[in-house]
């Protein structure tokens, strides 16, 4: 396959089945290496995007290179500089690798936990999705909630909740699912709706964190949901379940000002997200 001053680096096409690489080479290549690509007669439309300005299109050489028929191709380097193209390569790819990584921006994930997940979480998550896309951050957030037992796992909300936030605007379609270990290191922030709740993540943490790694300052992700209140002076949302309509009506009202008063700590404590 190769002669005296050309090397057959990687076929394209070769018999019936051919493969298509192509790269995007630094400048530098220029001055180190020849690269020359035969005629790309019968390849699909899909693959004409290998114009790159520095590949030469040119005919193969039968005499060179037997194996290839009229419309097959192959991808020819300079024999002595295949180590220069491999590092270029190499780094190129590096390079945007390292770039991508750089400018994705993951999500501020936050998740909100009560007992049951069927009244007081899922409306949180409720509320704070609803002012989160007022302000256009959907891109921004991952929310979610969950209970600390999984009683009603897989379960709507309440439809005593669903209905006293509907009348506000908000739509809560999340279904109940316990916490899990994993919480602890997928969520930037877990919020608490009483301090019984609190207690509850924390044991679970406890517990959770000798069977599996786990960040070792987890329980710091751990706050009440009240302590976000500007409006009202509660130190915890109260359980609605066994009580009337005025007691949705307060949870709602205490999670409003809570949400509003969390958004905006998580985007001034957060601007590498929110202004990327």
């Amino acid at each position: 396959m190769s002669t005296d001053s050309d090397y057959n680096l990687q076929t394209i096409v070769s018999n019936e089945s051919y493969y298509l690489v192509q790269y995007k080479l630094p400048m530098a290549l220029l001055n180190t290496c020849t690269t020359r690509v035969s005629t790309l007669t019968n390849l699909p439309a899909c693959h004409y995007a290998l114009t790159s300005p520095f590949l030469t299109l040119v005919p193969p050489t039968h005499q060179h290179y037997p194996s290839l028929q009229t419309s097959k191709s192959a991808l020819i380097l300079s024999h002595n500089n295949i180590s220069s193209f491999g590092s270029l390569v190499k780094a190129s790819m590096a390079a945007s690798t390292e770039s991508t990584e750089t400018t994705t921006t993951k999500p501020f994930s936050v998740l909100f936990v009560c007992l049951g997940n069927i009244c007081r979480s899922p409306a949180a998550e409720g509320v704070f999705r609803d002012i989160v896309t007022k302000r256009g951050l959907d891109s921004n957030f991952n929310i979610d909630s969950a209970g600390t037992i999984g009683y009603h796992e897989g379960n709507l909300a309440d439809p005593r909740m669903r209905a006293a936030s509907k009348r506000r605007g908000i739509e809560i379609t999340s279904l109940s699912r316990p916490i899990r270990a994993s919480d602890f290191k997928d969520f930037d922030l877990i919020l608490a709706m009483d301090k019984q709740n609190r207690d509850h993540i924390m044991d679970a943490f406890n517990k959770w964190k000798f069977r599996e790694t786990l960040p070792e300052d987890a329980h710091k992700k751990v706050k009440l949901m009240c302590s976000y209140c500007k409006k009202h002076d509660d130190t915890e949302v109260p359980d609605p379940y066994y009580g009337g309509p005025q007691g949705f009506e307060k949870v709602l009202d205490l999670l409003e000002d809570a949400c509003e008063s969390l958004l905006d700590s998580i985007v001034a404590e957060n601007g590498s997200i929110f202004n990327s």
